[in-house]
């Protein structure tokens, strides 16, 4: 077989069945994820294909009202710039997208209306899991205030934990995190702490839902000697592939879990809930 051939093997057969999705992004050069539905399309023998759809902002509302009039048009993956412009166009939210004010998927239903949700929350509770690790009855810190931190706590609290407090630079923005989540969920007490004062060896899990350690001169987000020495160290970014505060983690001694987890794990979530996986 020669490379020409093995290339064109490797292509989707398109046909007037099939079923179109997109991922939605402006630039779109960087998105994975139509390489990785159309390796699952062609692995499972689904007539679909997934394409970038490159959108400027302000083409946004012109776009979604015209792909949401094809009929074999199921649904987008959602990525910058568009997670929260795009929320407002949603007819109907999910509970992540609800918390976030986000959304990173959304489907087009056959009843014209617009269902959009944010699976960072569950995402990050299914890397979890699917990584090998617990998080009911666990103490858990999440460090940070952010949209992605208000979907992973509201996930958090879901998942039946012992507890989980919210910290922040601002302590005022952790407490909204805090009444945003009872106001999902009561299955497991919700607090906020002062990172500089609380004694921070009471936690099983600590996540990093922070910006920080996407740059090497990053400060930690919590110096590790405060942690217990069995204490799951998770940060949610993903490039670096581990930052500097997971590696130094990992060298203590102490168990860590890589923010990629979030993002390969939310994906099989965000094609069934497009309609692109059964």
């Amino acid at each position: 077989m020669t490379e020409t051939t093995k290339e064109q093997s490797a292509l989707p057969v398109i046909s007037g069945t099939t079923r179109l999705y997109g991922c939605i992004a402006h630039p779109s050069a960087h998105v994975r994820a139509p390489s990785i539905f159309n390796a699952i399309f062609r692995k499972q023998n689904t007539d679909a294909v997934m394409v970038p759809v490159n959108c400027p902002p302000e083409h946004l509302e012109i776009v979604i009202r015209g792909l949401n009039g094809l009929k074999n048009f199921g649904g987008l993956a959602v990525t910058i710039p568009h997670k929260l412009a795009l929320a407002a166009f949603c007819d109907i939210l999910g509970d992540g997208a609800r918390a976030t004010g986000a959304v990173n998927a959304v489907r087009f239903g056959e009843d014209g209306k617009i269902y959009g949700n944010n699976f960072d929350g569950e995402g990050f509770v299914a890397g979890l899991l699917g990584e090998g690790h617990q998080l009911k009855n666990k103490t858990v810190l999440l460090i940070g205030a952010g949209a992605a931190a208000r979907a992973i706590s509201v996930a958090v609290a879901l998942s039946g934990c012992a507890r989980m407090d919210i910290t922040n630079r601002t302590p005022e923005r952790a407490e909204v995190v805090a009444a945003l989540t009872g106001e999902f969920t009561d299955n497991s007490p919700i607090g906020t702490v002062a990172l500089a004062t609380s004694d921070l060896s009471f936690y099983d899990i600590v996540i990093n839902a922070t910006s920080l350690g996407l740059h090497d001169d990053d400060p930690y987000p919590v110096s590790l000697d405060r942690l217990h020495i069995n204490c799951l160290v998770c940060d949610i970014i993903m490039v670096p592939d581990r930052t500097n505060w997971l590696i130094a983690a990992e060298q203590s001694g102490r168990p860590v879990h890589k923010g990629r987890h979030m993002l390969d794990y939310q994906l099989e979530l965000i094609g069934r809930f497009i309609g692109a996986f059964d």
